[in-house]
């Protein structure tokens, strides 16, 4: 079965916390948009895990955030393809919206 979301019309933005919505969740991988205002960030974490995920820019620029105070600017059309136990995070410079893949879902 196919399914189709469209995450522009189903999540907007949040001036108190980012906003989250779970697209798609199932045994073999978990779909995420999150939308930040200016400002805004998931801190960064990581997860004892084995496992990939990848955050893909669809709107906004920021910043994928990582270890030791590390970030990588982040623009539209950019991925960032990661292991999940690394840690990382994303701070928003204007408003932005994020995909994030994870595999297998947590």
């Amino acid at each position: 079965m196919m399914k189709r979301i469209e995450v522009f019309k189903e999540s907007g933005f949040n001036d108190k916390v980012f906003k989250k919505l779970l697209v798609h969740d199932s045994p073999y991988f978990k779909v995420l948009n999150f939308n930040f205002n200016p400002g805004q960030e998931l801190p960064v974490h990581s997860h004892d895990l084995e496992g990939q995920l990848s955050i893909v820019v669809l709107e906004g620029d920021g910043s994928f955030l990582g270890k030791d105070g590390g970030e990588i600017p982040a623009y539209p059309g950019d991925v960032l393809i990661s292991d999940i136990s690394e840690p990382h995070g994303i701070r928003a410079k204007s408003k932005m919206r994020v995909l994030v893949t994870i595999a297998p879902p947590i």
